[in-house]
């Protein structure tokens, strides 16, 4: 087996909890003594990294060559980041140093007058002077934050849970891949990462029904890559298809951002703080040159050939193209499509062109303003019945244009043609949009998080008007999710449910922009906080050269009335202690960052919640490949007295992976004081620091996920309508549902019927 493929799927295999280990070439393999003993030591090393394996993965590792536990080991080391240097900028941090602003100050004007005699001079070639910071408490400079000392041992064995990890085999590859394909939501990061190294290691599966638009430019960038552009064809169904794919190979991004939208964000990031510091015009430049397009001719006619073959009218796909009509005359132009159109056999395509420049066609959406703006009822819910998924977008805001009986007695004829997730969504947060009192969170379509304040219609019904609208689209979705689940046939009789699964959510209107590479979870999944001390860490800068890159971590602490923060400004607050402030990484092993949370302390001092924040305070985004991600142990952790590293794998209970280049601020994640259960999530921010964070986009979003269905109240939604009876446990379960089951979370939607 090749190196390459081994390492990927052995990833994308220890994301669902598993090991993959290709049986078809050792499952006839005899007892082997070396082999067998070689398979007790890769256990070993696996429990000091925080898992445990089942029965049947260790029979099959016992018949597997040492060569490829070896792999199977290095592969682990490398996702926990075992090479990484993960030393901080102070030894033995969780002692304060006692450093303040008034070293800081007095240090500045010794270097400003090279005041030599008054103290030490550092490598980085700082004076540290005399009296001001304990330089033996320091693994770099404590003025400039530049870490000398790397590399430091880090710590195993502190865990108080193991992860289980089951066999993954080549049937189980493509089933996931099958799963990917027919997810019924739009893969986050992590998913469509595992798709691509799928689909590159493995064939397309003949049956594999693709259900979302995003996952379908997984697909054509493989036919493409592979000679078969032809073979797209009958993957694009309209000319919006073609751009989104277009814009995907171009920038990366899955969904179809304006480019003034992405120029307009690297300018923000680039600001700075400090007057005259920041680069954002140059960056917005340099930005906007970036995203000019360029296409040979080969790849001209391939797109000539896709548009030109479509199966709809001009008209129509005129209509389709008009919202995105600015980067259409782009490509249209980079493309070279007008001289095409003159060609022999190109007549559809000419057709579009004549018709996309007259603008000979009407645009559904212009209709249905025009009638709106005119209360005409009838002919706007004729048209909005014309298109059902749009309808379903917009039936909140015309409940309250048109009222609700006329709104939803004409939605409740075309919701049985509306997709299942646009059904649960506007169950879910119709609690949250009929609240005169609620902002709401949203993300703008390549932005960063943002509160938007209740709907200004609102003010012109009563509490009671409301709390109707509310249980009309909540009772018209629960039954149109009833019927769909009791038209589906099954023999069975009985159900389980794993209790964790009401704590999970469904992956519904959330698109993750980082990668998980341990065992991944959803957006809103609550973890326990199983000790009394949490310890966020940050690494990055790993394989860069040394320079001038300041990511910062830091935490938000909420009390009533009040705020506080622990940051590289503020490295001791209550509750929190910071491992000192690094500015500079060193050669190519990166650099980390921690802080520690003690919540009997947070507790006392009636904290409500803590945000886990991190910011690039370098001018520019989040360095890619950063991690972030938080220890719990049920045992207490250590810190290194000499070289201040608090990393322990086997503690880790989530990380993550920052790959979006947009993102300047990220929360990843909130802990619930009182509840002692830390809620994972992903809020990007606009802000150089942590002060920059909206803590009530923080409670909004909060809001909207306690009010996302979990998937265990989706199961009971299933049960009861086909009239299943719930057992207590599996065993005697016709149908049983796991927490292994729902690591798949693209199995998972397929619950989502219709």
């Amino acid at each position: 087996i090749k190196q390459l493929i081994m390492s990927t799927l052995l990833k994308v295999s220890l994301r669902q909890s598993a090991v993959f280990i290709p049986t078809s070439r050792w499952e006839n393999q005899v007892d082997n003594d070396a082999y067998i003993q070689s398979a007790y030591v890769l256990v070993a090393n696996l429990a000091k990294l925080g898992y445990q394996v089942s029965e049947t993965l260790l029979t099959t590792l016992k018949a597997t060559p040492p060569q490829y536990q070896a792999k199977i080991l290095a592969t682990f080391q490398e996702v926990m980041g075992i090479q990484k240097n993960w030393n901080p900028l102070v030894k033995g941090w969780d002692v304060p140093t006692g450093e303040s602003v008034v070293d800081h100050v007095i240090t500045f004007f010794a270097n400003v007058f090279q005041a030599k005699d008054s103290g030490v001079r550092l490598q980085c070639g700082h004076i540290i002077p005399n009296g001001t910071f304990p330089l033996e408490r320091y693994n770099g400079c404590p003025f400039c934050g530049t870490p000398f000392e790397l590399n430091g041992l880090i710590h195993y064995g502190q865990g108080s849970k193991k992860k289980m990890l089951e066999l993954w085999t080549e049937a189980d590859a493509t089933a996931f891949l099958t799963d990917l394909l027919a997810s019924k939501t739009a893969l986050d990061a992590t998913q469509m990462d595992s798709l691509n190294i799928l689909l590159s290691e493995l064939p397309l599966p003949t049956d594999a029904k693709v259900e979302m638009k995003e996952t379908l430019m997984a697909v054509i960038s493989g036919l493409v890559a592979s000679n078969k552009a032809a073979e797209a064809q009958v993957l694009f169904s309209s000319p919006t298809d073609i751009l989104r794919y277009l814009w995907f190979k171009h920038t990366g991004f899955l969904q179809i951002i304006e480019p003034k939208t992405i120029v307009k964000r690297h300018g923000r990031n680039n600001r700075h703080l400090a007057r005259g510091m920041g680069n954002s015009a140059y960056a917005m430049l340099e930005k906007a040159q970036e995203l000019k397009l360029k296409y040979g001719r080969k790849e001209s006619i391939v797109v000539a050939h896709w548009l030109n073959n479509l199966p709809m009218s001009a008209e129509k796909a005129c209509e389709i193209m008009h919202p995105k009509r600015g980067m259409w005359v782009r490509f249209i132009r980079a493309l070279r499509l007008a001289e095409y159109s003159k060609r022999a056999g190109f007549e559809r395509l000419s057709a579009l062109m004549d018709t996309f420049y007259n603008q000979n066609y009407n645009v559904w959406a212009g209709k249905v303003s025009h009638f709106r703006m005119r209360s005409d009822v009838d002919n706007t819910m004729a048209l909005l019945k014309e298109r059902p998924g749009l309808f379903a977008r917009s039936l909140f805001a015309n409940m309250l244009w048109f009222g609700p009986d006329v709104t939803t007695a004409a939605f409740g004829e075309v919701i049985d043609a509306v997709p299942a997730r646009l059904v649960f969504t506007l169950n879910m947060y119709a609690q949250n949009y009929f609240d005169k009192s609620m902002n709401r969170a949203v993300k703008p379509l390549g932005g960063a998080a943002k509160t938007i304040t209740p709907h200004s219609l609102l003010s012109i019904y009563d509490d009671a008007q409301l709390n109707e609208m509310r249980e009309k689209v909540e009772d018209l979705c629960v039954l149109a999710m009833q019927k769909r689940f009791a038209a589906i046939e099954t023999a069975s009789k009985t159900m389980f449910i794993d209790p964790i699964l009401f704590k999970m959510p469904v992956s519904i209107g959330d698109r993750s922009e980082t990668v998980q590479d341990i065992p991944s979870a959803l957006m809103g999944t609550r973890f326990a906080v199983e000790g009394d001390k949490v310890r966020l860490f940050m690494q990055w800068g790993e394989g860069l050269p040394a320079q001038h890159l300041d990511m910062d971590l830091s935490c938000h602490i909420a009390y009533d009335g009040n705020t506080e923060y622990c940051s590289y400004i503020n490295l001791v607050a209550t509750g929190c202690k910071h491992s000192g402030d690094i500015i500079n990484i060193p050669e190519k092993v990166g650099t980390a960052e921690y802080i520690e949370l003690n919540v009997s302390t947070l507790r006392k001092a009636n904290a409500k919640y803590v945000t886990f924040t991190c910011n690039a305070y370098s001018m520019g985004s989040i360095s890619p490949n950063l991690v972030i991600g938080w220890m719990n142990s049920q045992y207490p952790m250590r810190i290194s007295e000499k070289t201040g590293v608090a990393y322990d794998p086997s503690c880790v209970q989530h990380q993550v992976r920052v790959v979006q280049n947009l993102t300047k601020g990220l929360v990843f994640g909130v802990l619930d004081v009182e509840a002692r259960e830390i809620i994972w999530l992903e809020m990007p921010f606009h802000g150089q620091i942590v002060q920059g964070l909206n803590t009530e986009g923080v409670e909004a979003l909060l809001k909207k996920l306690n009010s996302k269905l979990s998937i265990g109240n989706l199961l009971i939604i299933k049960a009861n309508s086909q009239g299943l009876t719930l057992v207590e446990t599996a065993e005697v379960a016709d149908e049983a549902y796991s927490l292994e089951w729902a690591k798949n979370t693209a199995a998972v939607t397929q619950l989502l019927v219709g």
